[in-house]
């Protein structure tokens, strides 16, 4: 079967640009289907229409042209290609996508390819791919590529950069993935660099058991990624052993997963396990990019782009009421709490720069006094979080509950 690359772009401004990109991809061997994000008359006809992609959200195209807003236009489009472009995958009009633009070709093209699922090959070309990518990659899988000049005219670098974009998608789309792995129900778990190897012993638990360990790195887009896959269904357990993210988004780090972090699970019935993996520890860039204000703390280099900082006796009280906030959203009945409390991480333990058992006995009393024990249960065990029986005590408390689910459906 042919493969079609979906192509969009404002054809009214880059159509020579779009063009080139088109004739490239059909040269290959591929279809395309070509989707107007521009405001303006197209240079050449798309077989989706800007007026089509506005209508999706109730607007009129002719109405956008006269008012001459370009944010407003922007924002409109956007918002309408969030809609259509899944509508049109589940209508099998094409099997991936591809786009170039500046800031906001980016803005109007992404938002539509982060709706599409997992695994669909989406290849972004920009000027903003060097830059911050999160606010257009978000949670999805979008493969961004940094455009060196701007997407404007056919030159001897852009067209390079063109070639090569249109030349990965092929790839994607012509050497798919076909081993079929055995279906297992799939499990989310949190991991740090410190907390390595309490993840490694609950994976090899959980696995022996007949499930499939999703591990995810507790990074802020790596919580918000976890998060947001919760919300889709995709997991029967998650083993939330990693929770450090809740440090920066309090103090100030630098990969916080934002305010909604630890509310999935709970709010769909999730069972899941959840501890205070590297809760000692507030990350920051380069020792010279942290904050003034924390000049006199205790720090560790964990290398030269990632600086991490101790958190104290009143951070971690603050730490575990936002926690305890979030986790008293439960439902209710699924949750588990596991206090590990010879230590958080390879830095919280006798010997290592970080060991702390009053800034951690903050956190855990905080979080006792502020949880909603009719919803969470509790257990303190006396164990370090690397150690292998805490990992095991861990993963069996995640199954129990996961029984305890399938017996009250």
């Amino acid at each position: 079967m042919t493969k079609t690359i979906a192509l969009i772009g404002t054809f009214d401004s880059k159509g020579k640009e779009f063009l080139f990109v088109k004739e490239l991809i059909e040269s290959l061997g591929f279809n395309t289907f070509t989707i107007h994000s521009g405001v303006f008359d197209p240079q050449f006809t798309p077989d989706v229409s800007n007026a089509d992609v506005v209508q999706a959200v109730g607007e009129d195209i002719k109405n956008i042209v006269k008012q001459r807003d370009r944010a407003h236009a922007t924002e409109v489009l956007s918002k309408g290609m969030e809609i259509i472009l899944p509508r049109l995958y589940k209508e099998g009009k094409f099997h991936g996508v591809l786009s170039f633009g500046g800031t906001g070709g980016t803005s109007i093209a992404t938002p539509g390819m982060r709706a599409l699922p997992i695994g669909v090959p989406k290849v972004m070309v920009s000027t903003v791919a060097s830059g911050n990518t999160q606010p257009y990659v978000g949670t999805s899988d979008i493969v961004m590529i940094p455009s060196i000049v701007d997407v404007a005219g056919l030159n001897t670098i852009s067209t390079k950069i063109f070639t090569n974009a249109v030349f990965a998608i092929c790839g994607m789309l012509q050497f798919e993935h076909k081993i079929e792995l055995e279906h297992k129900p799939l499990i989310a778990a949190t991991m740090f660099g410190l907390t390595t190897p309490c993840i490694n012993y609950a994976k090899d638990y959980l696995e022996a058991r007949g499930y499939e360990v999703l591990i995810f790195h507790a990074t802020g887009i790596g919580g918000k990624t976890m998060e947001h896959l919760i919300e889709n269904g995709f997991f029967e357990g998650v083993l939330d052993i990693t929770t450090t993210e809740w440090a920066d988004e309090t103090v100030g780090g630098i990969l916080a997963a934002g305010p909604h972090r630890l509310e999935a699970a709970g709010k769909y019935g999730v069972p899941q396990v959840v501890s205070v993996g590297a809760m000692d520890m507030v990350n920051f860039g380069p020792r010279n990019t942290v904050p003034s204000q924390f000049n006199d703390r205790n720090f560790y280099q964990h290398n030269p782009t990632v600086t991490l900082m101790r958190t104290t006796i009143e951070e971690n009280r603050k730490i575990a009421e936002n926690m305890a906030e979030r986790l008293n959203k439960s439902s209710g009945g699924y949750t588990a709490l596991m206090f590990p409390i010879k230590g958080f991480s390879g830095l919280d333990m006798e010997g290592q720069q970080f060991f702390g058992p009053e800034e951690d006995q903050a956190l855990i009393r905080t979080i006792k006094e502020k949880i909603d024990v009719n919803k969470i249960e509790i257990a303190e065990v006396d164990l370090h979080v690397n150690d292998q029986k805490f990992a095991e005590l861990a993963a069996e408390k995640l199954l129990q509950l996961i029984e305890k689910k399938k017996g009250d459906k």
